[in-house]
Formats: C-alpha cells, sequence, structure tokens
C-alpha cells in the first residue's frame, strides 16, 4: 500500500541507511531493534543514516545497548516510544516520548511532531522507555481491574451501561471506561488493535525494570499474572479488550449482549 502511494521501497534497513540520513524504527521485541539496528545488514552499515528515532517500545536496557553500538558508527539514537493505539496513530494524536541529544532531537522535532504530542523526558536514551513502560504499566493494570469489575457487576445483575454511566462520573474512571469500554468491549467488537501478547511484553518488561531499581511490585505483578494465564488460553494473538471474554469463562458469567459502538 505504501508503494502504490508513492513510497519507495528497500530490501533491508541497511539500504535504507545508505539513502536516508534519519531512520524511523517501530519494532516488535527487544531482538529484532538489536538485528535492526546493530546486525549485518543494519542501520550501522548504512553509509548515509545520522540519526536514529525508535519509536518501538523494548525497555531501557536495550536501549542503551543499541544507542552504544550506533554511537561507535557515530550515529544517534533517539529515543521515542508512542503512546495512544492505532487511533491515537491514525489521528495523529500519539504521546511522543524523548530521550536524547537536544540537537539531534531538534533535527527530527517536525516529523515527530506529526504523530502527536512531543514530550521531552531526558536527554539519556533509555529514559523514555521507561517512561513508556510505567504508563503502559498503569494503563494494563487499570484495564484488568476495571474489566474484572465491570464482569463482577453484570454478575451481579447491573446493566453494564449503567454501571459505565457511574463508573465515569466518579472516581473508578479511567481510559479503560471511558474509552476502551465505549468502543471496544460493551460492543463486544474486541478491535482496540493491540494483542495480549504485546501486553504481556510490555507489562514484564516494566516489572522486571522496576524491580531491578529495588522498588516492589506487588499490584503490577498480580495484573501481569492475570494476562499471562490468558495469553497461555490462547491469547497471544488475540485483541487486549478480549481478556472480558476469559474473566467471563472463569467467573461463569453470561456475557450481556452487545451494545452499539460509541
Amino acid at each position: 500500500p505504501l508503494a502504490k502511494a508513492g513510497a519507495r521501497v528497500a530490501r533491508s534497513a541497511r539500504e535504507v541507511a545508505d539513502q536516508a540520513t534519519a531512520v524511523f524504527v517501530s519494532l516488535p521485541a527487544p531482538a529484532i531493534l538489536r538485528e535492526v539496528s546493530l546486525g549485518a545488514n543494519s542501520i550501522a552499515m548504512g553509509k548515509k543514516a545520522k540519526i536514529v528515532v525508535d519509536l518501538s517500545t523494548t525497555g531501557s536496557a536495550i536501549e542503551k545497548e543499541v544507542a552504544a553500538g550506533l554511537a561507535k558508527k557515530r550515529i544517534t539514537l533517539i529515543d521515542a516510544p508512542v503512546s495512544g493505539g492505532a487511533t491515537g496513530a491514525a489521528k495523529g494524536t500519539l504521546a511522543v516520548m524523548v530521550a536524547g541529544k537536544s540537537t539531534a532531537v531538534a533535527q527530527v522535532s517536525d516529523p515527530l511532531a506529526v504523530l502527536g504530542k512531543l514530550f521531552v523526558v531526558g536527554n539519556t536514551p533509555g529514559q523514555a522507555q521507561f517512561m513508556k513502560l510505567l504508563n503502559n504499566l498503569l494503563s494494563q493494570s487499570a484495564l484488568a481491574m476495571s474489566l474484572e469489575a465491570l464482569v463482577a457487576g453484570v454478575k451481579a445483575g447491573l446493566d453494564p451501561d449503567v454501571m459505565m454511566d457511574v463508573i465515569n462520573v466518579s472516581s473508578g474512571r479511567s481510559a479503560a471506561s471511558q474509552e476502551k469500554f465505549v468502543r471496544q468491549v460493551l460492543p463486544r467488537t474486541f478491535d482496540f488493535g493491540f494483542p495480549i501478547s504485546s501486553i504481556c511484553k510490555d507489562i514484564s518488561l516494566a516489572i522486571e525494570e522496576c524491580e531491578a531499581l529495588g522498588v516492589p511490585m506487588w499490584v503490577g505483578s498480580q495484573a501481569r499474572q492475570l494476562w499471562k494465564f490468558a495469553l497461555k488460553q490462547d491469547g497471544a494473538g488475540k485483541d487486549m479488550t478480549e481478556l472480558v471474554t476469559y474473566l467471563e469463562q472463569w467467573s461463569g458469567a453470561d456475557p450481556p449482549p452487545p451494545v452499539k459502538k460509541g
């Protein structure tokens, strides 16, 4: 589709880095980021690239490793994970967390601004990754707890629409209740666009990095256990909002009829 729209297709990361001074990457796992950035046919082997902007969520440890490897090739890494999901990407309203050398950030701030709003959180690669992991930990834990509450309420005979009306003007409201419930959970479309496998990757990275700092993650660890259990029940490729179907099965609750998508 991009080629039909006029984009030039490259056969490798190295070929991109032979032609572009700034290379943007968005990749699903630490090992893939390492290979694309530092491998045999990678960005580091390119002749022209001077800046790499990493939009992935892969954790601060790999970010620091890749930054050091690219620096040996005189390439600067900008740590710039994004948040807001597929909807935010389509609308250009993502939150873009940025950490890196200010001079390099200034050179790519305009294309980054196309994605959404920039938040400079530090000047060292890895800092933006940690910020993103903390954000995801909060979001994913809140979603899990909110889905548990929804299933409990429905099983007790409460109307799910009324529940959301109450919660969303009360202290229990969250992005989960205000957005995901209205658009994906209650209509049962389950099309947020983020798989349970990626949730497990992100929440595990967050907890590991927090614990490495000596911060015990009691609540986050329980949320991780729930997400991982769903993963093991054939949930890897399922949408994150489908976690509610597992909770319904486990609790013996009948799913409510779909409501019109808000």
